[in-house]
Parts: C-alpha cells; sequence; structure tokens
C-alpha cells in the first residue's frame, strides 16, 4: 500500500479551493473574510481510513470514495438563497476543481446556482469604512431571507438569475429559454399583482419591477431600452402609490432610493424631465449627504437638458429669445461650475488615484485590449467611481448643451470657432480621459496584476471573490461608455477601444445590451446642432444656410423645385400666391423629415439589431 501522505486538517472550503487553511475553529478566517458560512472540518481519523480505502481499492474508485466521506459543497437552498450563494465562488472566478468539487456542484439545483452567480455578481454591499457609500439591490437579500413565496418576485429574480448565468457559460443550455420563461410569468403576474389593493403595496411587487428592468439589460431582447424605460416610469408610478409608509422599513427605503436613482437615469438617457417633488428627497440615512447630493446635481442636469431639448425645437430666433437661450447657457455654465466645485470638496475616501501606466504598443488591436494606452485609475470601490464616471458624463452634457446654444445663437456662423466650443472641448477631453482611466479598475484588470491586485480596494458583495469580473461593473459602465463613444472630441483609437470594451461587457461581462450600444455612431453635440438646426417652428424662417441646402436639394432631384429660394424682389417681382407658400412649407417639412431619417440611419452601424426607441432616444428626435 503506497502512503497518501498526511491528510490534511484544514477546513472542507480551503481544500477544495486547494488554499492553506489556518484552522481556526468553530470558522477559519479564509471563509470569515470571504463573507462564507465556513462547512467545518473533517475528522482526521475517518480521512486516514479513507486514503488507506482509496489506495487499496485503486484509482477506480477515487469518486465513490470521496462521495462517502466528505461532505456536499453546499446544501439545497430552502427558501434561504444566501446560504447556498455565500458558500460558493463566483463562477468567474478561476480555481482548481477536483472530481469531487464537480460531482459536489452538479447536486445543486441549477435554480440554486443561478442564484449564488447573480447574487455574487450584482448584489453590492455597502462598505462601512466609507461614508456615504451606497449598495446595489441590497433590498434583495432580507427579501430572499424571508422566504417569500410571492409569484411575482420569485419569477422576477429567477428570470434575472437565469439570463445572468446563461450569458456568462455560453450556449448549449437551457437557460435562456428559462429565463425567458420566468420573465413572461413574472410579467402576468406583476400586472395581476397590481390590481390588488394588498399586493400592490408590498415591498416584493416594486421589487419585482425593478428586477423585471433589470432583466431587459442582462438579455437585451428587442426593444429592450424601450421595456427598460416602461419599467422604471412604473415603479416611478408605484413609488407614489406606496406613500411615506414605505419609509418606514430599511427594505422599504432601500427600494425607494433604488428607484429615485432608476428614475434620474431614465430621465438623462430619455430627455424627459423628472419627477423634481420635495417627497423624492427625504434623507435615506445619517451619512447619505454625498449620495444624495449626487442624486441632485443628477437630476438638476437632466432637468436642464430637457429644458434645452424643448427650447431648441420651439422658439424662433428673435432678439427677445436669443437673450433668453443666453440666460439658458449661464445656467449650465453655473450648474457646472457647482460640479467641479462639489468633487473638490469630496473627503479622501472618495478620491482616486493613479497606480499604473499602460504604454503605447502600435501593433495593438485597441478593439482586444483591457486598456488604453495612459494611466490606469483606482477607486475606494464600484459605487465611488460610478459616482466619479456619472459627474463626468454630467459635465460632458452640460458642455453639450453650451455648444448647442452657441450654434443657436451664432448661426450661420461656425460654432467651433468660439472660445464657449474651445472651452467644452477641453472639458471633454479631460473627462473623456478619466473615465478611459477608470474602466480597467471596473472590469477585473487589476485581478490579473498580483501586485496591483494586493493594493487594490475592492467592492464588497453579498457572496463570491470580490476581485473577480462582475456584472454590475458591466451594468454601471453602460451609459458612461456610451456616452463618450459618440463624442466629437473622442480619437478614432479611443472610438475603437470604447466599443470594444461595451462589446466585452455584453460578450464576457454578460450584460448583452453592451452589444447593441456598441453599434451606435452618433457624434455629439454635432448631429444634434444640425438636428436643431432641421427642427424648427413652422411658422418661422428657415435657418440661413438652409436655403442652398434647398436649391441643392432641388436641384439633385430630391426635392421639389419650389423649394429652392425665390428670387429676390426686383422689378418684375410679385408676392407669391398661398398655393406657392403651402408647396415651398410642405416641401421644406419633406426635407426636413427626410433629413431626420438621414440621421437615424447615420446613427447606428447595424440599424437591423437596434431598437428605433433606442436611436431616437439617443438623438433626441
Amino acid at each position: 500500500m503506497v502512503y497518501g501522505g498526511k491528510p490534511s486538517k484544514g477546513c472542507q472550503m480551503c481544500r477544495i479551493r486547494r488554499i492553506k487553511c489556518d484552522e481556526t475553529r468553530p470558522t477559519c478566517k479564509q471563509c470569515t473574510k470571504a463573507r462564507r458560512p465556513c462547512p467545518g472540518y473533517r475528522d482526521v481519523g475517518d480521512a486516514g481510513e479513507s486514503t488507506r480505502r482509496r489506495d487499496s481499492q485503486g484509482t477506480d474508485d477515487k469518486a465513490q470514495v470521496s462521495r462517502t466521506t466528505s461532505k456536499p459543497l453546499a446544501p439545497k437552498a430552502s427558501g434561504n438563497v444566501t446560504d447556498s450563494a455565500s458558500e460558493r465562488d463566483d463562477s468567474s472566478t478561476p480555481i482548481f476543481v477536483n472530481e469531487e468539487t464537480v460531482k459536489s456542484l452538479l447536486q445543486l439545483p441549477v435554480e440554486d446556482l443561478a442564484s449564488c452567480h447573480f447574487i455574487a455578481n450584482y448584489v453590492l454591499i455597502p462598505r462601512q469604512h466609507i461614508l456615504s457609500t451606497r449598495g446595489f439591490l441590497e433590498f434583495l437579500l432580507p427579501l430572499l431571507k424571508s422566504g417569500s413565496r410571492i409569484p411575482h418576485f420569485k419569477h422576477a429574480f429567477d428570470a434575472c438569475a437565469l439570463a445572468s448565468l446563461n450569458n456568462r457559460v455560453g450556449t448549449g443550455n437551457e437557460f435562456e429559454k428559462q429565463a425567458l420563461g420566468s420573465y413572461t410569468k413574472a410579467l402576468a403576474a406583476t400586472f395581476a399583482a397590481l390590481k390588488d389593493p394588498d399586493l400592490v403595496k408590498k415591498d416584493e411587487t416594486l421589487a419585482a419591477i425593478l428586477l423585471l428592468g433589470l432583466f431587459e439589460n442582462i438579455s437585451a431582447k428587442s426593444f429592450g431600452m424601450m421595456a427598460w424605460s416602461s419599467h422604471i416610469e412604473g415603479a416611478v408610478q408605484l413609488v407614489k402609490t406606496r406613500g411615506p409608509a414605505q419609509l418606514s422599513t430599511k427594505t422599504g427605503m432601500d427600494l425607494f432610493v433604488a428607484v429615485r436613482t432608476q428614475m434620474i437615469i431614465h430621465s438623462l438617457s430619455t430627455g424627459k424631465a423628472p419627477s423634481l417633488d420635495v417627497d423624492w428627497w427625504v434623507d435615506d440615512n445619517p451619512n447619505s449627504e454625498y449620495g444624495v447630493h449626487f442624486q441632485r446635481l443628477s437630476s438638476r442636469t437632466s432637468e436642464l437638458k430637457n429644458e434645452t431639448n424643448h427650447l431648441l425645437a420651439t422658439v424662433a430666433k428673435t432678439p427677445e429669445n436669443t437673450e433668453l437661450m443666453m440666460k439658458a447657457m449661464e445656467k449650465c455654465q453655473e450648474l457646472d461650475k457647482e460640479i467641479v466645485d462639489w468633487l473638490e470638496d469630496l473627503p479622501e475616501s472618495f478620491r482616486w488615484k493613479t497606480v499604473a501606466w499602460e504604454d503605447y504598443n502600435p501593433k495593438c488591436d485597441y478593439s482586444k485590449a483591457e486598456a488604453f494606452p495612459g494611466r490606469i485609475d483606482m477607486y475606494a470601490d464600484l459605487w465611488v467611481v460610478n459616482l466619479w464616471n456619472v459627474m463626468r458624463c454630467m459635465r460632458i452634457v452640460l458642455s453639450s448643451l453650451i455648444v448647442r446654444f452657441t450654434a443657436w445663437i451664432i448661426s450661420p456662423a461656425d460654432y467651433r470657432t468660439t472660445p464657449e466650443y474651445a472651452a467644452s472641448a477641453r472639458v471633454c477631453v479631460e473627462a473623456i480621459a478619466d473615465i478611459i482611466a477608470s474602466v480597467p479598475y471596473q472590469l477585473g484588470w487589476f485581478s490579473k496584476h498580483q501586485d496591483l491586485r494586493e493594493r487594490a480596494q475592492l467592492s464588497g458583495f453579498a457572496c463570491g471573490e470580490d476581485d473577480a469580473e462582475k456584472g454590475l461593473a458591466g451594468y454601471f459602465l453602460l451609459w458612461p461608455l456610451t456616452c463618450i463613444q459618440g463624442q466629437d472630441y473622442l480619437t478614432d483609437a479611443q472610438r475603437i477601444w470604447v466599443k470594444g470594451r461595451l462589446k466585452c461587457i455584453g460578450n464576457q461581462i454578460g450584460v448583452r445590451y453592451g452589444n447593441m450600444l456598441s453599434q451606435l455612431n452618433v457624434r455629439m453635440p454635432s448631429m444634434l446642432i444640425l438636428r436643431d438646426r432641421l427642427v424648427n417652428n413652422p411658422h418661422s424662417t428657415p435657418p440661413a444656410d438652409m436655403a442652398s441646402f434647398l436649391a441643392n436639394q432641388a436641384a439633385a432631384g430630391k426635392a421639389e423645385p419650389t423649394a429652392a429660394p425665390t428670387a429676390p424682389p426686383g422689378p418684375s417681382w410679385s408676392p407669391p400666391s398661398p398655393d406657392d407658400h403651402d408647396k415651398q412649407e410642405a416641401a421644406y417639412r419633406r426635407v426636413i423629415q427626410r433629413q431626420k431619417e438621414e440621421l437615424k440611419k447615420k446613427a447606428v452601424d447595424t440599424s437591423a439589431t437596434m431598437d428605433e426607441w433606442t436611436v431616437k432616444a439617443w438623438l433626441q428626435l
């Protein structure tokens, strides 16, 4: 008989992960650090006997002996998803597993595996040592722990969990079909719950609606962004129906804050004005100063964006309206300065620092590179880096509004010759560089560099390893990356890299809407300025540069000859008849509509896979 060596005294989880266990009882420090219950220690005597039996029976019986002498990896979940989730490593964390581990994993139901994976990727726990940081979907934990069997909540959670798992493990399984089935059931059950006076006010109902919105981004089915928008609008209305009573519990408060955050994101994405009623701005916890101020600045930016779109689409050019535009532009400049001052006053725990530098490589394929040449920054956690990136996007949005106001005021002169454009370009170039430098931290680049991984400050998820690629990081990055990929100030190499990161989020991280957003081909603010010049009051005079455009269209046979500018008054000139005026206006409108359609076609690389609602939302058409 061959001596197999001294049996390990470590706990089962450390032996499975093949790491050194400190053998602290009753819970080893490795499991405590990873926030998972320690499965316990085996009897060394039993282990020795097991080894002797295995050697005597030969290698053919290894799997059977292992099954009979060790505990299962995780118990079957029974109403408490977090139990099994906390005992399982994130699926994206590379660990060496043996046959015993694989067979133990196969004993878990698919729903439990999907739940563990989803919680390890999307449920963010706020860091206690960083004041005012927030979590994400943390309200799910008490709802799951309570064993709630409310159908619409269970189906919505299963839909998100199965879709997330499917996107990470690849094809050849039934996960996607099961996810769609759960989603359909959740929609029907939620619709019925909204008609029930008791169910409509339950936390599970609001949580289900938020999960359905998240499912649209994870799965990216047809009209995904439009469906997400409708879910968020429904959640906002439900919060208003629930009233102040929802704020009496921590779960209710967490749900309220989550809806408020989604409302602001929805407003920024669609251009619709947010609800700024005072009831939305309750203090959700004593240390929420920075989080609440962050959301207030974001909502004010979205409100200004909505006002600007309305002004530029409806106001004719007159001296009075020019003065109105200048005042609106000053409001944008003042808000931008307020954002800068607020960011400078943030405490040290919110600060980022540069920890690495990526050298330029002329042979690099930027569409697949994990880091863009230049600096690489590190942040306190995912919520902090998201705060910075959203604020940077706010400054880009405000700069775009300032340039649009400038172009409207000085038209038909070239807006790119103005000091306002030069100042806005500097702001945008700096914000773009800062966002690009933050991406490696969020997408797991640090976990592949041992020296940086030990220094990195990682976010705390409800289970799993924190240094792995996380779906939530990709979800947070969708809007910042989409915002900068269409900027006029982006270099070609930067644009290729940003589109590559969006595809990585869609294919590798598992947030499929990243693939669709990578197809957007907008250019801001130039496309919006063209849109502003096309969209005029029907009774106003066309822009000065539109006359030559109409003449060219007529010469090319694309518009009626009557659309061309009339000859200047002369001796033989007579006022046009009402019929001629109607024909000119009709032709002008047809040209405007044609230009709108051309803008939409140019705004996306592959129109067949991008829903029209998303394109219109980004072009504000």
